[in-house]
């Protein structure tokens, strides 16, 4: 079931990858150079309040060192590119692997 929740995340993620890469690739096409849109505005586009308030809370509850160095830097880049490392994080927490020997199992 846990397998379930965690290829269930990882496609919920890579569909919005997608989503993510389809916008950049027609701002590209308008524009005759390359967009690459970073989280932090397609975040900020969406729902201002819930990005200020994870920026509250990390500040309060890690450190703001946290969120200068290693959130700061991920919300820097492109969104598509964070959006599909996620789901293949999540894929491979999830992956079930073949058991070993199992192709040479007699059938019944």
């Amino acid at each position: 079931m846990l397998r379930f929740i965690f290829r269930l995340a990882a496609m919920v993620a890579l569909s919005i990858s997608v989503v993510m890469a389809v916008t950049d690739t027609t701002r590209s096409v308008a524009a005759s150079s390359l967009v690459m849109t970073p989280l932090n505005a397609s975040w900020l586009a969406v729902s201002p309040d819930t990005r200020a308030a994870f920026e509250t809370f990390v500040r309060a509850k890690a450190s703001p060192l946290v969120w200068d160095g290693a959130v700061a830097w991920v919300l820097a880049q492109p969104g598509f590119a964070v959006f599909a490392v996620l789901a293949f994080l999540l894929y491979a927490v999830g992956y079930r692997r073949k058991r070993r020997g199992a192709e040479f199992a007699p059938s019944p």
